[in-house]
């Protein structure tokens, strides 16, 4: 009876929102002043968090090529585990960090994490054994598990299904950003003549960096659009009515559904998207950490194979913007898009595997096109933000999905033998089997997503026009997208 009671209060919270904000008759001029107004708040809030994440998490990679190894006498495959237990602690604070996304004000979760991320990244400066660094990357992991997930839930709260992609794309590309200059900026650190070794200042100066930055995320990114401190009470209404209009779930806030977390489980689309991202992340776990060290194999010294990696994110940049600006014009295009990228990718780590050693650019070139598969994170994220409906649903799939992210990166860097550098034959193979199976699954995906739909038409009426009254009912009553039969899937 309690949480009967507790359920209808809360219901009548939703109502109360709606009777607010039926009756607003918003012009389109005003709808596309206030999507503008809202990207220029949360996308260079966004990308530049993600790109500052992505810098610390490949510090490992330039510090291996800035004496980290031989400093700490790494030896056999401890470098490696080095890589996996980040992820391992990911994976430990994963779940735990599904249910905090909903039940605390998420842009401060996200900024608290944040602060978390770049201490305990300067930590990794004072390292001096490899129990003490495998401590501070497990660590490492932990506080980073609410960004990305967080960062999608965001979307899914200001912005239509038709514009998810674009700005899952954006905020993303910090992550470009950080591979692009990435290599710049440890090869200046590299240069400085300081007591303390370079490596040690290259974790020490990102993480300074990135403490800092979590102020403005504390300042600037909203919990949720009626809570935005940048939008005044008229726009904090529309951008709700807006979402409603499109099945976002705006207004479910704060409130953890268990029926929500056991529909995801068994979300035929969850499972798919979870086994996509696990198979292409074993080439992930593996780039992300031995990209340095595959480059140097080719022939090239430690401070050059910094500024040979610049091109990764350039190559994932642009394949980046070619996907986000298509998917957003062709709203069918979107795992089409992913299955390409991942062939492309495929075709980089066959040049890998098949060249001989005295064709080093040839090897240098597939390394780059291996790593563009990367630029399929955020569609991925988008296809949850547009097809998953209900807040906790979409935090659950979301924590699905980054577990299947977690285990593909465990698994790769342990498939990179010490024993077979510097070719590391049956970690590369590892990643073409992982692109192999990319594929396939996301073509299983496509084939459940026509089938759905198909069935969805047979059972109930097609879509009503957006706005109707009774969709905005229907959407604020916090359906999932199983128990809405006017909600079809974009592929």
């Amino acid at each position: 009876m309690a949480e009967t009671g507790i359920s209808e209060q809360k219901h009548q919270h939703s109502e109360f929102q709606l009777a607010d904000i039926i009756d607003l008759q918003p012009t389109d001029e005003e709808y596309a002043k206030l999507l503008r107004k809202i990207d220029f708040v949360l996308m260079p809030v966004m990308c530049a968090c993600y790109m500052l994440q992505l810098l610390d998490k490949l510090t490992l990679n330039f510090s291996s090529q800035l004496g980290l190894i031989q400093d700490l006498n790494l030896h056999g495959s401890q470098y490696s585990w080095c890589s996996s237990v980040f992820y391992f602690g990911y994976l430990f604070w994963t779940w735990p960090s599904s249910w905090l996304v909903v039940r605390l004000p998420l842009g401060k979760y996200i900024a608290g994490t944040f602060f978390l991320w770049g201490a305990v990244l300067m930590c990794h400066g004072a390292c001096r054994s490899f129990g003490a660094l495998m401590a501070a990357r497990f660590f490492l992991g932990v506080s980073e598990a609410a960004v990305a997930p967080g960062f999608s839930l965001i979307v899914g709260m200001f912005y239509k299904r038709d514009e998810h992609p674009l700005r899952q794309g954006i905020w993303f590309a910090g992550n470009c950003i950080a591979n692009t200059f990435g290599g710049l900026v440890c090869y200046g650190i590299g240069h400085i003549r300081a007591p303390l070794a370079s490596w040690r200042m290259l974790f020490l100066i990102l993480g300074g960096v990135t403490v800092a930055y979590s102020t403005v995320l504390w300042l600037f990114l909203p919990d949720s659009p009626t809570k935005a401190q940048f939008l005044n009470e008229r726009e904090k209404k529309l951008s709700v009515l807006r979402t409603l209009k499109d099945s976002s779930s705006a207004m479910d806030e704060n409130e953890f559904k268990k029926y929500q977390v056991l529909e995801a489980l068994g979300d035929p689309q969850a499972w798919l998207l979870a086994l996509y991202t696990f198979s292409v992340n074993i080439c992930n776990g593996g780039i992300t950490t031995f990209s340095g060290i595959l480059i140097s194999g080719f022939g090239f010294g430690s401070l050059e194979t910094l500024l040979l990696q610049i091109p990764v994110g350039g190559c994932q940049l642009a394949v980046l913007a070619i996907m986000a600006v298509t998917a957003s014009r062709f709203g069918f295009s979107r795992l089409l898009l992913m299955a390409c990228t991942c062939a492309l990718s495929l075709v980089g780590m066959v040049l890998v595997y098949a060249l001989n050693h005295d064709e080093p650019y040839g090897r240098l070139t597939g390394t780059y096109l291996a790593a563009v598969f990367a630029s399929n994170t955020p569609m991925s994220l988008s296809l949850i933000a547009s097809n998953v409906g209900g807040f906790t649903k979409k935090a659950t799939v979301n924590a699905m999905l980054f577990v299947a992210y977690s285990t593909g990166n465990i698994v790769g860097p342990q498939l990179y033998l010490g024993t077979q550098a510097p070719s590391y034959t049956t970690g590369v193979r590892s990643t073409i089997s992982g692109f192999c199976l990319g594929i396939f699954f996301l073509g299983i995906l496509l084939v459940y997503y026509v089938l759905e739909n198909q069935e969805r038409a047979k059972q109930g009426d097609p879509e009503t026009e957006a706005g109707a009254e009774e969709d905005i009912l229907q959407t604020s009553i916090h359906n999932t997208d199983k128990g809405n039969l006017k909600f079809r899937y974009v592929f």
